[in-house]
Order: C-alpha cells, then sequence, then structure tokens
C-alpha cells in the first residue's frame, strides 16, 4: 500500500497512549530518516497530526502564547542540527507534559510553563523534545514498527478516534487491538530519552540558557510526583525518570561553567498570561496577582501585568487600566502593555479608544503578529472590516499553518461582500483545523455560487487537487 510507512509510524508512535485525549499523554518522536520514510511522506503525516490534535485538543490559539513559544522553539531549534521544519504549540492543560510528532511537530501543555521556575527549566523540556527530532528516533521506531499489519494499524487508529469521546472505551479497544506492539514502542521509546537529555542539554546551553535547568526541572518533578499515589504526571509516564538519569543530568549539567541566565520579560509576562487564564474564576485570579504582588520582591512588572489582565477578567477595567498605564509610562510603547489596555477597552465597548491604541501601537509594530490579529478582530467587531481586510492582506501570511489568520480574513472578506476570497480563506481554516471534507466542500461551493475571475478559479482548482490528494492519506490513515 502506497503509505504504508506513515500509516504504521503514525499510528504506532503518536497513537501509543493518546486514548485519554483529556491529558494527551503522547509519547516522544522524533524525525525520520530518509531511507525509512521520505521527506515529503513524513511533512504530510506531521500535518495530518497536528490537525488531528487541533480537533481534539485544547490548543491555545493566542497570539502572544504562540509568538513566545515558537521564538523560544526556534532560538533552540537554530542551535541544533536541524534548524529548520518544526512547529510549535501549546494545550491548554495544567498537568505537565510535552511530546513531540511526527514532521517535528511539538506540543506542551501550558502546565509546563505554569511549573517551570525560570525561562532555562522550559527551555530544557523544549530542548529534550527537539532532540528526540534531530536523533532520528521516529526513524528508529519505523524500523521497529515495520511487523504490524494495515488491518491491525487502521484498528489503532479506530480506538485512538473512539478514545477522544469515551477515554474508558478507547483505551480497551487500544488494548485489544494491539497491546503486545504497542508495550513494545512504548520501551523503545523510553531507550531513546538518555540520548536525548544529552543532546537536548547541548542544545540549551549553545542557545544561552542554563543547563542546569534540566535536572533542576526533572528532579523537582520526581520529588513532586511522591505525592501522586500512583497516578504520575503525564511527562513521567512518557519520560520516566530514575535516580541514574537524574545523576547523569546533573553530571553533564556540572561540565559546563556556571551561568547567570536571566529570563526574558516574554517569558515572564506570557507565563502571567498563562496563569490568569488558569483560573476557572477571574476574582481568584485577581486575589493570586494581588498576593503576589505583596509578598515578592524584585522586578514586579509581570506581576502587575498579571493583575492588570486578571482584572480585565473580572470586569474590573478601571484599575486593569491604572496598572496598565502605569506600565506603559515606565515602558513606553511596549507592544505587550499596549495590546493588553486596548484590549480593556475592546472589552468594554468603546472600540474607538481600543482602535486608537492599536492604530499607534502599528506605527511602531506593523508586522508584529499579534497586534495585527488583535487590530483586525477589533476591526471586525467595531464594524470596520474594510480596514481589517487591508491590513491582513497587507500583512499576508508567512505560515501556512496561521489558523487564526485565515479565521480573521474570512470574516473580512466576507463582510465587505469578497465572497469568493471568503470562501477561499474559510476552506484554509477548515482544514488546518482538521476537516479536509468541509474545506473541499467549502472551496467547491465558492466555484458554484460565486463568479470567481481567472486568477480565482486558477486557486481554487488547484488548491483542490491538493486537498483531494491530502484526503486520500486521511482515508488511508482512517482519519
Amino acid at each position: 500500500m502506497k503509505f504504508r510507512p506513515a500509516l504504521v509510524g503514525l499510528l504506532a508512535l503518536s497513537g501509543i497512549v493518546m486514548a485519554d485525549i483529556s491529558s494527551l499523554d503522547l509519547p516522544d518522536i522524533g524525525d525520520s530518516a530518509g531511507s525509512v520514510i521520505s521527506p515529503e511522506h513524513e511533512r504530510r503525516m506531521g500535518n495530518a497530526f497536528l490537525r488531528q490534535i487541533r480537533r481534539q485538543a485544547p490548543i491555545i490559539y493566542d497570539p502572544e502564547v504562540e509568538a513566545y513559544i515558537n521564538s523560544l522553539g526556534y532560538k533552540l531549534a537554530s542551535n541544533s542540527d536541524r534548524p529548520q521544519g518544526f512547529t510549535f504549540f501549546v494545550i491548554d492543560n495544567p498537568q505537565i507534559n510535552a511530546f513531540a510528532g511526527p514532521g517535528g511537530v511539538i506540543g506542551m501543555n501550558s502546565g509546563v510553563i505554569l511549573n517551570s521556575r525560570n525561562e532555562s527549566e522550559l527551555a530544557a523540556v523544549m530542548a529534550h523534545e527537539i532532540a528526540h527530532v534531530t536523533q532520528r528516533h521516529m526513524a528508529r521506531m519505523f524500523e521497529r514498527a515495520d511487523q504490524l499489519s494495515i488491518p491491525v494499524a487502521a484498528a489503532m487508529i479506530g480506538a485512538l478516534i473512539l478514545g477522544t469521546q469515551n477515554s474508558e472505551a478507547g483505551a480497551a479497544a487500544l488494548a485489544a487491538t494491539a497491546g503486545a506492539n504497542i508495550q513494545n514502542q512504548i520501551n523503545f521509546t523510553r531507550s531513546n530519552e538518555q540520548e536525548a537529555d544529552s543532546i537536548g542539554m547541548q542544545i540549551l546551553a549553545h542557545s544561552g540558557y542554563n543547563p542546569r535547568g534540566m535536572p533542576g526541572f526533572f528532579e523537582r518533578l520526581q520529588q513532586s510526583s511522591r505525592y501522586y499515589q500512583g497516578n504520575a504526571p503525564e511527562f513521567l509516564r512518557t519520560h520516566p525518570l530514575t535516580n541514574n538519569r537524574i545523576a547523569d543530568s546533573q553530571a553533564r549539567a556540572e561540565e559546563y561553567p556556571p551561568m547567570d541566565v536571566r529570563d526574558s520579560q516574554s517569558y515572564l509576562l506570557v507565563r502571567a498570561k498563562i496563569r490568569v487564564h488558569s483560573f476557572d474564576n477571574p476574582r481568584d485570579a485577581v486575589k493570586y496577582f494581588a498576593e503576589a504582588l505583596e509578598t515578592s520582591e524584585g522586578d514586579k512588572d509581570h506581576l502587575r501585568y498579571g493583575y492588570a489582565l486578571a482584572l480585565t477578567e473580572a470586569d474590573q477595567f478601571e484599575r486593569a487600566r491604572a496598572y496598565l498605564e502605569l506600565l506603559l509610562k515606565n515602558h513606553k510603547n511596549n507592544v505587550t502593555f499596549m495590546n493588553a489596555l486596548a484590549n480593556v477597552e475592546h472589552k468594554r465597548g468603546n472600540y474607538s479608544k481600543s482602535l486608537a491604541i492599536y492604530r499607534e501601537a502599528y506605527k511602531y509594530y506593523p508586522d508584529y503578529r499579534p497586534l495585527v490579529l488583535y487590530y483586525s478582530k477589533t476591526l471586525l467587531d467595531a464594524g470596520q472590516p474594510e480596514e481589517a481586510r487591508t491590513i491582513l492582506r497587507r500583512y499576508g501570511s508567512s505560515n501556512e499553518s496561521d489558523i487564526t489568520y485565515y479565521n480573521l480574513l474570512a470574516q473580512a472578506e466576507g463582510q465587505t461582500g469578497s465572497q469568493i476570497e471568503s470562501g477561499i480563506a474559510k476552506a484554509e481554516y477548515f482544514y488546518l483545523l482538521g476537516d479536509t471534507e468541509l474545506a473541499i466542500r467549502r472551496l467547491q461551493m465558492a466555484l458554484k455560487q460565486g463568479t470567481p475571475d481567472y486568477y480565482q478559479q486558477e486557486r481554487i482548482n488547484a488548491r483542490l487537487a491538493q486537498l483531494e490528494y491530502e484526503r486520500e492519506l486521511e482515508k488511508d490513515l482512517k482519519l
């Protein structure tokens, strides 16, 4: 069968423990070797994997969170032996877990960010996952997974999809389908952990982060796991820690000279933002940051920022504005603080003030993705789709997986009467969201209901051919 290597790899590797999608207890997998799977198959498999994660998991699409995690990921990857071809994202889940998928897809739970004591610890987790990719651990798994038959693999993916709806039923089906093969893959995955630690630490140090962040995070995680009474965090299940492994990590870290690495402001602000949204009740977030401001020492700007965000969520707009204006007084034209202040006015329904702040920020940061997206969303909400479309078209999208961009562009095109362009953008949104069939129907509808010009018709037909090709892969994978 044409896609047999990709099929077996995706099921045997990404599906080991996806039955409980609520925790996304995924194994680590890495890059593939050309002798096992072609780069094109790897790319398509990675795209399919990412789209399925989008369908099944609560990915955080906040542009500022995305900007930070991609900046950190690319910085680390640039100091590896595979500087390109990665995709990074954060899942809204307080449990500690991170994983690598086919095609350099790397995700982590928000719990990793919240539980990191400093940026070096967070970077250590990401460097570890990058090392799984660069050391071709997936290729080695492919070599061991070739005994799986297509019927068994197809049954496995069916069990995984069932698990997204009913974790117990999915787990039972998965165990009944290929229990022995799954256990073999888990064992093989765990054998790569030491290598990922070693290479990951090199990446960490070469990127300017403290190598001691890795053993520090591992040791603290192991100590805290003693209180879980058998229900260990996902990271410990997919990255089993032993005393020897931690000791080896500590010894490697000591080979590097002591480093005084300060946390970046971006790390502190993003962690504060995620902390705010980790509370079910905004008033609890307000209380948390109020207490932190009273008890913490040193620079408190990130706590003031978190407090302002919490106050905004609690509809205490005047107090939120006061804190943000104070921050902007000390950090003139800081785009993060300007975005937050504009959001206060947006939530109050004061679009004119919100847009005035965005327009001022846009003078300084016209190519900053979070600003472009926030600004465009506010323009749409304010009933000014023409300007939103102009800004979005001018910005374009350097990332073909920019799901938020395409969603906003579809709205802007539709509200300005460009239904064909709206359909094209909406099709990309549905495709990236994991619904290839709906994306195809949306393009077909654009051809039938509109009167596309020659250029539009050629674009739609070319994209339809690509999507139909992708749909065949998904059918083979039973996605």
